[in-house]
């Protein structure tokens, strides 16, 4: 990935659905349990990259050591990501349902999801010689301008103000 060199932020304005989703491997030699888990995620994301209707904004992956892989989830409203959730024509409903026929509470698989609902002006953005990355990388980037310490004026920006 190219780097961006210099300052710069978001070019995003409004509320923002921030869903962090992940899974942790709690015991790594029972590879039948872990391995269909790890590999449920990619068609969900690639699915909801194809729908621009469906209030998926983009994601990032990363890996916490070797046993957790995270995923931050960008979406334009609660709504979204909750029907997405719900709609058992879509590829969530049957993982979800294939995780708990297969692991339920046997603790080889750990898995978790926090729901940030952010309101316009509630986040501040800023990427300083970076590649696209986060919600810029959603969204796309502008120069950060001002001085290094005007988090609060990047924050009203981000408020449409």
């Amino acid at each position: 990935m190219p780097v961006n060199a210099g300052r710069f932020s978001a070019n995003y304005q409004g509320p923002v659905v921030v869903f962090v989703i992940g899974m942790r491997i709690n015991h790594f030699l029972k590879f039948g349990k872990w391995i269909p888990v790890a590999r449920s995620m990619r068609p969900m994301i690639e699915e909801l990259a194809a729908d621009p209707d469906s209030g998926f904004l983009g994601s990032e992956t990363l890996l916490q050591g070797l046993r957790t892989v995270l995923l931050i989830q960008y979406w334009r409203d609660f709504d979204s990501l909750e029907s997405y959730a719900r709609d058992r024509e879509q590829k969530h409903w049957p993982a979800w349902t294939a995780f708990n026929k297969a692991i339920g509470s046997d603790g080889t698989v750990g898995i978790f999801h926090e729901t940030y609902s952010v309101p316009a002006g509630g986040f501040e953005t800023i990427y300083g010689n970076m590649p696209d990355w986060g919600l810029g990388k959603v969204a796309g980037l502008v120069p950060a301008t001002g001085s290094r310490n005007e988090a609060r004026d990047r924050m009203r920006a981000s408020a449409g103000n």
